[in-house]
């Protein structure tokens, strides 16, 4: 997670259950082969290089988890949403 984000993350107040997250806020980092999130923080952990509160870990399949001070929980990206669709008028105007 970029420093400015995390701040505002580390700060909010905790809510349990998923997060839903902003790619724009977050860097690629390195891959690591792990059996699952927790073990992952432990070997990133010894590597020198931990995990901090509101770091990602994105497993094989693709499925987001969040590091937060109570453990990891399930998170997703943000989306953004679609621009609205523009309706045609029922009855068309003459000019």
């Amino acid at each position: 997670m970029k420093d400015s984000p995390r701040q505002q993350f580390r700060w909010a107040p905790h809510v349990s259950g998923g997060a839903t997250v902003k790619p724009k806020d977050y860097e690629q980092g390195d891959q690591i082969e792990a059996l699952n999130e927790y073990d992952a923080w432990q070997r990133l952990r010894e590597s020198g290089h931990p995990l901090g509160v509101g770091d990602l870990l994105e497993n094989e399949e693709g499925a987001l988890r969040i590091c937060k001070y109570v453990g990891f929980e399930p998170a997703q990206w943000m989306l953004p949403e679609p621009p609205p669709v523009a309706q045609e008028d029922a009855c068309p105007s003459t000019v």
